[in-house]
């Protein structure tokens, strides 16, 4: 069985007169963090890929990085947060700030109604050698299975991963921050 890593980074409700309507910051990985997130490899479930995840404090963004094999059913590396409330039923969507390898990532969310641990909502964007923004509207996350509901309810969210996932590669992505819009 895989190694779990734990990190405690920060919910932060960003309160400034810039912010455009309904966005804010929902979550920035800096030093005066305190939620909950997790590194997860496959290995929970009997796959090999590598990795691990850590704080860059001159960035302040957490790193994913390693090696994502599908050898042995296996696929995938993440950081997730695990969070209660859900997000306002309001909200459109999440821009986040990323930097990585060029390689294609995805946000995995989970929902109450989801009943197998490998059942989520996935969009996918490239991360890219300098910060960009990347924006995931909500309506544009699929479901991982048939079966599932078509779509959720931003207050039914119950978790957020941030994945390297699906194929074999060389994973390296940087992310400085999550918003909601």
């Amino acid at each position: 069985m895989g190694k779990v890593y734990a990190m405690a980074f920060a919910l932060a409700v960003s309160c400034g007169g810039t912010e455009t309507a309904m966005a804010q910051v929902w979550d920035r990985f800096d030093a005066q963090s305190g939620a909950r997130w997790d590194y997860v490899a496959d290995g929970v479930m009997g796959g090999v890929s590598q990795g691990r995840a850590e704080l860059v404090p001159g960035e302040g963004a957490v790193r994913l990085v390693g090696e994502v094999s599908t050898e042995n059913n296996g696929g995938f590396i993440q950081v997730r947060r695990r969070f209660e409330g859900g997000w306002p039923d309001d909200m459109q969507g999440l821009r986040l700030s990323v930097r990585g390898n060029g390689e294609t990532y995805y946000v995995f969310l989970r929902t109450v109604g989801l009943r197998r641990v490998w059942h989520s909502y996935r969009a996918a964007f490239v991360a890219g050698a300098q910060w960009s923004e990347v924006t995931l509207p909500l309506d544009g996350f699929v479901p991982s299975h048939d079966g599932m509901a078509p779509g959720f309810a931003p207050g039914d969210v119950v978790s957020i991963g941030i994945v390297a996932y699906g194929r074999d590669h060389v994973a390296d992505l940087m992310v400085r921050e999550i918003r909601l819009y």
